[in-house]
This record gives structure tokens, C-alpha cells and sequence, in this order.
């Protein structure tokens, strides 16, 4: 695994400061494991427009179809003050990778908000974005953006984690482009970008194929598309079990019968959701070590992510 690491930005009070409005900080066991791996970049917007700590809470009102941020217990609308933060911060952020912020807060909350009809009322109209989430996601359409809350979903977490390291290395290869790079890069990638999306794979094979006659930057920005599409839905188990029993047909003819009905097996158990992906990964990385196989062992679809950021806990909440 390279050295690589992406920088996120993630909400203050997740395990950096104690700057909730009720002067609390959350403890995240995941942000913490990850505090090894990534450059993480903490905000919190409610104190950066002066609110305090602690300090009276905030909520989404909707206004004449409008929604704005009132603190109900002084009245005071920090609509235009969060507006220009947001709008300001983010626009300054450089060389950004992917963003972790904390559920249901009124500035940060990503899709879980609750919106009020006024101030004072005690039950919602519904929910949505918060500020801060909602700019991020006009800024940054591409970046991957999750939330504490949905990061104790696994599928949830290795995509998050796999879009943030591909892009990151990405990023790095444009920032010193070659050719030789970009051809090891897809190369590398091929298995993963399979199990996501095979018609990108395509087109992205059909680019390599032909970056040597188009301008550098043309190639780098197509390219780059690609990887967003590839990345705007979690993979179907069915491109993933595709991709695997690629990868499975390297060392199918070195295996005894009894191990290959085994694999075939694990893939029928993995379809039917009795068995996570990761069984059928190790199984496959245990063959890979065993055959001295070169092509899979430089595979990122094994190891997209540093692998002490594996974490088989699931909260079993959808995606």
C-alpha cells in the first residue's frame, strides 16, 4: 500500500474539540482510527459565526418556502452569517478529498435535518440539508460526503473510504502526470473499477488507449470524470461478484477441485448476503500469495484503503 493521504474535512466536534452547543464533543471510534491515515481538516460553523460554546441551538426554519437558520431562544437569524461562511470557507479549501460530518445538525447535517415551520413549533415539516452539508454538495458534487451516522453502515464506510484513497491517488498522479503513469494507474485499478461500473472501465480504457494524441489536460479532466461517475453509487453485487470471478479465472487451473467448488460457493453466499465481501477478499488474497500471482497482487480492488482501516462492524442501517 502507498503512503498516500487524502485530506478530509470533518466536523470539530468529532473527536477534536468540545464545541457541540452544549459544550460536548463525540467521541468517533472511526474518525479516530483514521487519524493515523488522513490529513483531516476540522470545522465547526456554528462557532466560526460567533455562536459560542455553549450556546443556545439552532434549527432550520422554513420560511415563505425559504429556508433559514434561527436561534429561537433569541431570535436572531444567522441565515446571511452561516451563508457567508460556507460559501467563503469552502471556495478557499485547497487540494480537498472527501468530507465526514456530524447527523442531523442544523449547519452540518448532510440529509437528516429536521425543518421547522417556524421557531417555536415543536413538531417538523421534515428534513433535509444543513448549510454547511448543503454548499458542500454544490461546491463539491464529486468529493465523497458522508455522515458519522451513516458511516456505521460497512458497504457505506469501504465506499467512502475506497472513493477518498482512488481519487487522492489520482489527484497525485495528475499533479506529476505520464503517460507510464496513467497506464500503471488503470491498470492497477482495473478489478475495482470493474466492480463498480464496467462501461466506465470502457471508456476510460478507450482514453488510455489514446492520451498519447490528445493535450494533457483534456486527457486528466476525461479521466478524472470517469472516476465520478464511477463513484456517485455504491457497486452492485452483481458487478462485483463479476469483477471477482475475473480475477478468480488467474488461479482457477492452479486449484483443486474441492477449492474451486469452495470459491463457487463463498460467491453464491456472498450473493444471497449471508457472507460479507471480505471473505471472498481474503480467500482470493490468501491464492494471490500462495501462486506468486503479479497482476492480481498489484490489484487495488484487494487493498483500496490502508487495511487497519477495515472494520467489519455493522450498525445494519441502510444505505
Amino acid at each position: 500500500m502507498d503512503k498516500i493521504k487524502p485530506t478530509i474535512v470533518v466536523s470539530k466536534c468529532l473527536s477534536f474539540d468540545h464545541c457541540r452547543y452544549n459544550g460536548q464533543m463525540i467521541p468517533d471510534p472511526f474518525v479516530e482510527k483514521m487519524k493515523s491515515y488522513v490529513a483531516f481538516l476540522p470545522v465547526c460553523p456554528e462557532m466560526a459565526i460567533h455562536l459560542g460554546v455553549p450556546r443556545d441551538p439552532i434549527r432550520l426554519v422554513r420560511v415563505d418556502g425559504t429556508d433559514k437558520l434561527i436561534q429561537p431562544a433569541t431570535g436572531k437569524d444567522c441565515t446571511s452569517d452561516m451563508d457567508h461562511f460556507t460559501e467563503t470557507w469552502l471556495r478557499k479549501l485547497d487540494q480537498v478529498d472527501g468530507f465526514i460530518l456530524k447527523n442531523r445538525s442544523p449547519s452540518c447535517g448532510v440529509k437528516d435535518v429536521r425543518i421547522y415551520p417556524s421557531a417555536e413549533s415543536k413538531s417538523s415539516l421534515g428534513k433535509g440539508q444543513g448549510f454547511f452539508g448543503s454548499k458542500i454538495t454544490t461546491i463539491y458534487p464529486h468529493l465523497a460526503l458522508e455522515d458519522e451516522g451513516r458511516l456505521l453502515n460497512a458497504n457505506i464506510r469501504e465506499h467512502f473510504l475506497t472513493q477518498v484513497y482512488t481519487q487522492s491517488r489520482f489527484k497525485e498522479l495528475s499533479q506529476n502526470y505520464s503517460i507510464s503513469g496513467l497506464i500503471d494507474f488503470h491498470t492497477r485499478n482495473k478489478y475495482l473499477f470493474m466492480a463498480y461500473n464496467q462501461s466506465e472501465l470502457q471508456k476510460m480504457g478507450r482514453l488510455v488507449a489514446h492520451a498519447k494524441r490528445l493535450p494533457e489536460k483534456q486527457v486528466i479532466e476525461s479521466y478524472q470524470k470517469h472516476i465520478q461517475a464511477m463513484f456517485c453509487k455504491l457497486p452492485r453485487l452483481v458487478s462485483m461478484i463479476n469483477a471477482l470471478l475475473h480475477c478468480f479465472g488467474y488461479v482457477s487451473d492452479k486449484l483443486s477441485s474441492e477449492e474451486r467448488s469452495y470459491f463457487l460457493d463463498l460467491i453464491q453466499q456472498y450473493k444471497e448476503k449471508h457472507i460479507p465481501l471480505s471473505s471472498l477478499l481474503s480467500v482470493m488474497k490468501s491464492w494471490i500469495i500462495r501462486f506468486k500471482e503479479p497482476y492480481l497482487s498489484e490489484q487495488s480492488l484487494f487493498c483500496p484503503y490502508p487495511e487497519k482501516l477495515a472494520d467489519m462492524s455493522n450498525s445494519g442501517k441502510d444505505d
